[in-house]
């Protein structure tokens, strides 16, 4: 099962990058849109501390990585 969680947004282009990278990298991952899940954008929130950035990447429960490559897009998580 995998441990690793991608949350974005299918508008955001860094979202977009990291999610093919991992997918070129083999790694197994789940992935949450913020935007249209309102469970994961909860999660999120209280997983960065309120942190408006994606993607986010989070690795059994931690997360490992904002943004992608310096990058990321301002989301609404209110």
């Amino acid at each position: 099962m995998a441990t690793l969680e991608l949350y974005g947004t299918k508008t955001c282009q860094y979202t977009k990058e990291m999610r093919e990278w991992l997918e070129w990298e083999g790694t197994d991952f789940v992935e949450y849109d913020v935007e249209t899940d309102l469970a994961a954008r909860e999660r999120i929130r209280v997983l960065s501390n309120g942190q408006r950035t994606v993607p986010v990447l989070v690795d059994g429960g931690k997360v490992i990585q904002i943004g992608w490559q310096g990058r990321g897009c301002i989301v609404n998580l209110e």
